[in-house]
């Protein structure tokens, strides 16, 4: 198995010009608290998770993706990753040094091969965190997050070469290739979905729940409140995991989850299922059918933040 050099997924930041009602959605209703704030920007984290924070909200004239940032083990690894992308001609946005950020650390940014910006970071300090209680219907953490791409092909190739990810499943069909490839960088299913989209953007954010009854109990929660819930509550066949997706504010999908799949690596081999397979999309037969609108609110709106770093 290769030694990868990323651990995990840390958080995902968010640019959005009605900063004060995407801030209430995701502190209010969504269930994360505030550690950090300074006009117009926000830091967010889960109450169960020692991650400093698991989402970043910017005020910004333009909806946009800021980046997406993963974990590594040590200061070395930083480095080395840094090394190996400037040996292969990826451009990086900064060398590795110290964070500015809350919780600190050592890391640098870079783009992607469709222009989002990454982030790899260490020595995070970590946040003290708390167990969720049964019955709280809060997210104990950040899962995964899923972007769509242009060339699902090429990301997923990138990703393999300069990140390490592994495939663990793909979902698609002989008329269309695949439409959908879930990536890991551990034992966990995937923390990274690649999809098949007309254009850069993200697909969704996926928060986990402490268990079944906390993640209906959330759904609800939601669905009482007046939120949109664009599909589910089910059961997806590749990962495992339940799902209900919700837009916020700004028309960003987020999922609440729970019961992803942990492989082994050493002996997974990736599944290839087809979308036709109704049990592949829902196990459980509970979910409203997908539909071409619900893809196309998961396609979202444009990035415009491509090749262009964040300004925070």
């Amino acid at each position: 198995m290769t030694q990868r050099l990323l651990t995990h997924l840390r958080h995902v930041d968010l640019a959005v010009p009605d900063y004060e009602a995407q801030l209430d959605f995701y502190r209010g209703l969504w269930g994360l608290v505030p550690v950090a704030q300074d006009p117009g920007i926000s830091f967010l984290a889960a109450e169960g998770s020692p991650e400093h924070y698991v989402v970043r909200l910017r005020r910004a004239e333009e909806k946009r993706l800021d980046l997406l940032s993963f974990g590594a083990a040590t200061r070395a690894d930083v480095d080395t990753l840094a090394e190996r992308l400037l040996a292969r001609s990826v451009p990086l946005i900064s060398r590795p040094d110290t964070l500015q950020t809350p919780g600190g650390g050592y890391g640098f940014r870079f783009f992607d091969i469709d222009g989002r910006t990454v982030e790899v970071s260490t020595q995070v300090e970590a946040r003290r965190h708390r167990k969720i209680e049964e019955k709280e219907s809060i997210p104990v953490r950040l899962s995964h997050v899923v972007v769509n791409s242009p060339d699902i092909a090429a990301t997923r190739a990138w990703y393999e070469r300069h990140l390490d990810f592994a495939l663990s499943d793909a979902i698609g069909s002989p008329h269309t290739g695949d439409v959908m490839n879930f990536m890991r960088i551990s034992s966990q299913h995937h923390s990274l979905g690649i999809a098949a989209g007309p254009h850069t953007s993200v697909h969704h954010v996926s928060f986990e729940m402490r268990g079944l009854d906390e993640f209906m109990r959330g759904t609800g929660r939601l669905l009482r409140a007046g939120a949109h819930m664009t599909w589910g509550p089910g059961r997806h066949l590749a990962g495992d995991n339940t799902f209900s997706y919700f837009l916020d504010p700004h028309g960003n999908t987020l999922e609440y989850t729970t019961e992803m799949e942990t492989l082994d690596e050493d002996t997974w081999h990736p599944h290839q299922y087809t979308f036709m397979d109704d049990d592949v999309s829902d196990q459980w037969g509970t979910a409203n059918p997908m539909t071409e609108v619900i893809a196309k609110e998961q396609h979202n709106d444009v990035d415009r933040g491509v090749f262009v770093a964040p300004p925070v």
